[in-house]
């Protein structure tokens, strides 16, 4: 059976980031708000959990979860060839609702599903988000429905959706945005803007104004 707890109380905060941590440190499964939408999230690097996950949502290997992260520092022991135009989005836009997709390091033991040794990291502002993820580390965490129905604002509908299948729902009441978050793949010499979202092109472009678009 989930549970739920509300995060708008104290003790509610409290008692539900301490069963949430603990939820993901046992491989289950977890909802949680973000400054974007709702996201089910698992323990990255338990290569069992992140395949709830994935089957959870009805989402295949192709589509790879992301990672969230609590602090930019975490960069430095997730991703290799992290490119100045990358600090620099992270400068202006972390936290904030912008994903950036980078090579990840070879090194890491981890299986977010087909990602071609890349990986899309984020760090949310919500504060109950930052909150678990300096609990639990890095998170996979990709949008609370499941696939190709709406994006969730609110827990409600991602409990509507996800049911069962995750542990605990943490409720932030609704979310400050109703898109998801823009997504800049820096891989290559120049960035490349694979989804609009929540930060603007031409805010993005105000930072790497050689952003390209697909």
């Amino acid at each position: 059976m989930a549970r739920r707890y509300d995060c708008s109380t104290v003790s509610g905060r409290s008692a539900g980031l301490r069963e949430a941590a603990s939820a993901v440190r046992r491989g289950e499964l977890v909802v949680l708000p973000t400054d974007t939408v709702y996201g089910i999230g698992a323990d990255a690097f338990n290569r069992g959990a992140v395949n709830s996950l994935l089957e959870a949502k009805g989402r295949g290997r192709a589509m790879p979860s992301p990672v969230l992260v609590a602090s930019p520092d975490a960069l430095h022991d997730l991703v290799t060839d992290f490119s100045e135009q990358g600090w620099a989005l992270v400068e202006a836009f972390w936290p904030g609702g912008l994903t950036l997709v980078a090579r990840h390091q070879p090194s890491l033991d981890w299986d977010l599903g087909e990602t071609h040794g890349t990986v899309a990291v984020r760090m949310p502002s919500h504060p109950a988000a930052l909150d678990l993820l300096a609990r639990t580390g890095p998170m996979a965490v990709s949008s609370a429905n499941l696939t190709g129905q709406p994006s969730p604002q609110d827990c409600d509908a991602a409990q509507g959706m996800l049911g069962d299948s995750v542990a605990v729902y943490l409720d932030g009441g609704p979310t400050e945005a109703a898109v998801a978050s823009s997504i800049v793949d820096i891989t290559g010499a120049v960035p490349v803007l694979k989804r609009a979202g929540a930060i603007s092109t031409l805010r993005l472009r105000k930072v790497v104004p050689d952003l390209q678009e697909p």
